[in-house]
């Protein structure tokens, strides 16, 4: 069977990798898109999805082999987030998560605590939140208040953590803050749910992305063991930093899924669709969308794919590029989906209807890990510096451009 979007990008994984990737497709089509409906009918955690990727080994892509991983390429994962990203918004999370939440324990925990957490986490059987986002900061992690205080052979750790994805059902929480000693120096440490002065808020109610819940946690006089600092001090933004690109790359390879998947859905009932004599896809203006569409998606996808290698390859500009996708997959990808919902007329705004849940999905895709405007900042500061010590372009003359 052929696919509307084409099979291109997986010319470069390897055979084992394919093999992964039609794996995943059959477990899509079997039960993750067939039962995607019912995930999105309430923000309950999807213990089911959850398990269902856990015991398919596809949790275990984000882990070291060393721990029972399989320490997939971003090559590898960008696709599998697209193929669920295809139908379930939470089944693609729970992977983005998985980097999110556990990248900084497998990078900065000591060998004995990965030894211990990190084959439970690879298969599924315990989870891991990752804390940083507070109510007054979130993509600037310079303005964080939480703060971290050794006392001894402990940190003691107060603060307030906001929008946490999985805070509810995880086991483990990455907390991000300040030495409160020295305010420059930020620290990450792994702290248990059941430890004394932590509490975790209710979930709170949220437009979409149904099956993934997220809630608050409030850190009070909370005592954590020195052992469990990731990294060293002072290395909590750089562990914080990398786990974000990881996630960025993630969101963008979701939105681009759903993307594809309504402009599938959008274009099977274009071809249904009867209209003033002739299939909805006949019109020609109709056909101008689709081509947009289309072309917008595979550009972006190039994208993405190239930020994945930057990744993989330890370029030192993989961040800026990461931060490209996102801004531009996920803008797209709430585009596509607006676009297919109006082409599918009265029936994309039903319930009953995947494209309903698509557009309200669609959302937070350009809010999460870093706000559209948030990368464009980045992306613009980041080329105005480039542009200072970049060669002049050889059409201009020697001299200052001001004296034209």
């Amino acid at each position: 069977m052929s696919r509307l979007f084409g099979d291109h990008f997986l010319n470069k994984l390897t055979s084992e990798e394919r093999v992964l990737i039609t794996r995943l497709r059959a477990i899509c089509d079997a039960d993750i898109g067939p039962n995607a409906a019912q995930v999105g009918s309430k923000d309950d955690f999807a213990w089911d999805t959850f398990r269902l990727l856990a015991g398919a080994g596809i949790i275990a892509t984000a882990f070291p082999e060393q721990y029972g991983g399989t320490d997939a390429r971003q090559a590898v994962r960008i696709r599998i987030i697209e193929e669920l990203g295809r139908v379930c918004s939470a089944a693609a999370s729970m992977i983005t998560g998985a980097d999110l939440s556990a990248r900084a324990i497998v990078a900065g925990a000591s060998d004995e605590l990965k030894a211990a957490l990190v084959p439970r986490l690879a298969n599924g059987e315990i989870q891991a939140a990752f804390g940083l986002t507070e109510p007054g900061a979130g993509s600037d992690v310079r303005s964080l208040k939480t703060t971290m205080q050794r006392t001894g052979d402990d940190y003691v750790i107060n603060g307030e953590k906001k929008f946490i994805t999985r805070a509810g059902t995880a086991d483990w929480l990455v907390i991000v803050g300040r030495s409160i000693d020295d305010s420059s120096k930020f620290i990450a440490a792994l702290v248990s749910r059941d430890a004394k002065g932590v509490t975790i808020g209710p979930s709170a109610g949220k437009l979409g992305w149904y099956g993934v819940p997220i809630a608050s946690i409030y850190l009070k006089d909370v005592r954590v063991p020195a052992t469990h600092r990731l990294g060293q001090e002072g290395d909590g933004f750089n562990l914080a930093q990398d786990a974000l690109v990881r996630a960025r790359i993630g969101h963008a390879s979701m939105a681009l899924g759903r993307a594809i998947g309504a402009v599938e859905i959008a274009a099977t009932y274009a071809c249904d669709r009867d209209v003033f004599g002739k299939s909805l896809g006949g019109h020609q203006g109709v056909q101008w969308m689709f081509a947009e569409m289309v072309t917008q998606i595979e550009a972006a996808r190039a994208l993405v794919a190239l930020a994945a290698d930057k990744y993989d390859s330890g370029d030192a500009d993989s961040a800026i590029y990461a931060s490209m996708a996102k801004l531009h997959a996920t803008d797209l990808g709430m585009k596509v989906v607006t676009d297919a919902l109006q082409l599918t007329g009265g029936r994309g705004y039903l319930k009953d209807f995947p494209l309903e849940r698509f557009f309200r999905d669609a959302k937070l895709n350009q809010i999460g890990e870093g706000s559209s405007e948030v990368h464009k900042t980045v992306i613009g500061r980041d080329a105005i510096r480039r542009a200072a010590k970049a060669d002049r372009n050889p059409c201009l003359r020697d001299g200052s451009l001001t004296d034209y």
